[in-house]
């Protein structure tokens, strides 16, 4: 499996030594998601380090806190084909056209839809959005 890695060095650093022991490449490192994605480098995951947190619950999941904001955001990585459904779903089009643009099912999209909202801790559409953008997954 090909990785590439997305944050500060210092975390980055952590994660190749952790990812290198179960045998994943790492074949780029970046400090931003959007340098990550201009590289256009090919990868089965990109793993990116979590958003600052004030209070992390011991079971992959921090509670942020910044601007008053209490949402529990999960700390796993998305796929690069739920980036992908990531920046349509952005674009503002629905299952169908984002089943088009890619080439797969309607079922699919709702599919990694749902993974991609499970990761981010969001519970519809446009708080997904604005959840990724904060974390710096996408830039509008």
């Amino acid at each position: 499996m090909r990785a590439i890695l997305v944050g500060p060095p210092g975390v980055r650093d952590r994660l190749r030594w952790d990812l290198e022991t179960r045998s994943i490449e790492v074949v780029g490192e970046f400090d931003t998601m959007v340098d990550a994605r201009r590289a256009g480098l090919d990868a089965d995951i990109v793993v990116s380090t979590p958003e600052p947190a004030t209070r992390d619950s011991g079971f992959g999941v921090r509670d942020s806190r910044q601007n008053g904001d209490r949402d529990r955001v999960f700390e796993e990585a998305l796929t690069h084909r739920e980036l992908e459904v990531l920046e349509l779903l952005a674009e503002g089009l629905p299952n169908k056209g984002i089943a088009d643009r890619l080439g797969i099912s309607d079922q699919t999209v709702k599919f990694h839809i749902a993974s991609i909202m499970g990761k981010l801790g969001a519970s519809n559409r446009v708080e997904t959005v604005r959840r990724a953008v904060r974390r710096g997954l996408l830039s509008l």
